[in-house]
């Protein structure tokens, strides 16, 4: 180069016989007495070293433009490989040229133009963050529980009920990043927002409902109104967030008079095991009367076609007979009376007795049924009159045809 071979220095002054870049005398032996302290190194032994390293590195006959445009090379390629970067599996790169959003890239390696251009920012968009609302518990706790000294913030948790009381109610909102565009951009403090918009439902939703509800049955109703009334609102401010959960984690009234409340629902406890016991006791009689009540019904209706069909059978029975003595009175007045006859002799002892005795003796009952037992003296009955065989109409005299 020209001011390592003896010619001008670099700032076009000349350099006589080996002086400094500015024309000066070459360096002596230091000045003034040898009590006082020596000047420091000599500017141009300093700039001559280095100009001796660099020579080393560089190949001979090269000239300044040479250097310089291979300085510029190795700044440009340096800066060009610093656009490289690399985004996690559980997070999203927002890249931002000269500070305004521009477009997300996906996790992996990616480039983007090297600073000041563009610069990138990765959140954690598969991260489920947590928000505590009436109470302040440990930052390391884990999420979904309440772990750890815990500290109640009445100013945040004490709401007005539907029928006018006050509950205390802590809850915790659960949240992740849905667009990271958005999220970065659109709110100053997502936190403090998503906090604001949940308090501000669940008090909505409260004020809407009754304390006995509140504190029994419709905690997980209560839930999903405040998660789905919260992300509303969320999306209405283009927040990039997005409500995973809503968990109730007190619901009681004011410590001032819980112990009245508790009451309260043991009775209402009471009430409930009585009205469930009454339940089963009518479940159980009721069913058992409806099927006496329905056996009763079956059995008159099975009696009732009893005798309507006997009834039908005789009225059959005598319309039958009726026509068999039109067509032959004689045959079936001979019939009816010998049916009657036997009938009337099945259910009654027979006595044969000729009709020209003059008197009738005493008799003993040797029936089976009159039978009497050892050692009983049989008693005589009174004299029985045999009955008088009548013949039928047909064959008295003087009948009529």
């Amino acid at each position: 180069m020209a001011w390592n071979n003896g010619g001008p220095s670099p700032w076009g002054n000349p350099r006589p016989g080996g002086g400094g870049p500015w024309g000066s005398p070459p360096p002596g032996p230091p000045q003034g007495g040898g009590g006082g302290r020596g000047p420091g190194p000599d500017l141009d032994d300093v700039i001559r070293q280095a100009q001796d390293a660099v020579r080393r590195f560089l190949p001979r006959g090269g000239g300044s433009g040479k250097l310089i445009g291979i300085a510029g090379l190795v700044v440009i390629g340096i800066w060009a490989a610093s656009g490289f970067y690399r985004v996690q599996p559980d997070e999203l790169g927002v890249v931002m040229r000269f500070g305004a959003f521009d477009r997300t890239t996906p996790p992996g390696l990616n480039y983007r133009i090297p600073w000041p251009v563009e610069t990138v920012t990765t959140p954690r968009v598969t991260r489920i963050n947590r928000v505590d609302v009436g109470f302040r518990g440990p930052a390391d706790a884990p999420v979904g529980t309440r772990q750890g000294a815990t500290r109640d913030v009445l100013a945040e948790s004490l709401m007005l009920t539907g029928d006018e009381n006050i509950v205390d109610i802590d809850f915790a909102v659960f949240w992740r990043i849905r667009e990271a565009g958005e999220f970065l951009f659109n709110t100053r403090n997502p936190e403090d927002t998503v906090k604001s918009a949940a308090e501000s439902v669940m008090r909505e939703v409260i004020g809407r409902t009754q304390i006995q509800q509140a504190l029994t049955e419709a905690r997980a109703q209560i839930e999903q109104d405040v998660r789905r009334g919260t992300q509303a609102i969320l999306d209405q401010y283009r927040a990039g967030v997005e409500i995973t959960q809503i968990q109730m984690q007190k619901v009681d009234p004011p410590a001032q008079v819980v112990d009245a409340f508790r009451d309260v629902q043991r009775a209402n406890a009471d009430r409930e095991r009585l009205r469930n016991e009454a339940e089963s006791f009518r479940n159980d009689i009721i069913p058992r009367a409806r099927g006496e009540a329905e056996r009763m019904v079956a059995e008159a209706q099975g009696f009732r076609d009893s005798q309507v069909a006997r009834a039908r059978g005789e009225a059959g029975r005598f319309n039958a007979v009726f026509q068999a003595y039109s067509q032959a009175q004689d045959v079936t007045m001979r019939r009816l009376y010998l049916e009657t006859m036997e009938e009337i002799l099945r259910r009654n002892s027979l006595i044969v007795v000729d009709d020209r005795m003059q008197g009738i003796m005493p008799f003993l009952q040797l029936g089976d049924g009159q039978r009497p037992a050892q050692g009983q003296r049989p008693q005589v009955p009174p004299a029985v009159a045999a009955p008088v065989l009548t013949a039928p109409p047909q064959q008295r005299p003087g009948a009529m045809r």
